[in-house]
């Protein structure tokens, strides 16, 4: 294992797709993080408001799993797909909620610091 991929995310797996261009890696990671803060908001709103029987609650999370499996910040995708799973449990998504926001959480400050080493 490299000292790349040890945090929340594995940077080892998107150089893969983006053949290691620093400034591409750059682009998607913040535009995933973008993305991510979007769908948490979404995600919170529908827990809260305990609609997760609709395709609301399930395309996200199921976007945000394959969204971060993408990136390589595979821990926020695990939960993600947990969170996937639920129905009819508001207790139960509103823990997901938190749960992600942690792991998306260390990926945001990831990022955020990644930016400023290669800036």
């Amino acid at each position: 294992m490299s000292v790349l991929n040890e945090g929340p995310v594995d940077l080892d797996h998107l150089n893969r797709y983006t053949g290691g261009n620093a400034v591409l890696n750059q682009e998607i990671l913040q535009l995933f993080d973008t993305q991510c803060q979007e769908m948490l908001v979404k995600l919170e709103e529908l827990a809260n408001q305990n609609d997760l029987s609709g395709k609301g609650w399930k395309e996200i999370t199921h976007s945000l799993k394959g969204a971060a499996r993408g990136v390589g910040a595979f821990a926020l995708a695990d939960v993600a797909a947990e969170a996937e799973k639920l129905a009819n449990d508001r207790l139960a998504a509103i823990e997901a909620v938190q749960r992600l926001k942690a792991k998306a959480g260390a990926v945001h400050l990831f990022i955020e610091q990644l930016l400023k080493r290669e800036a």
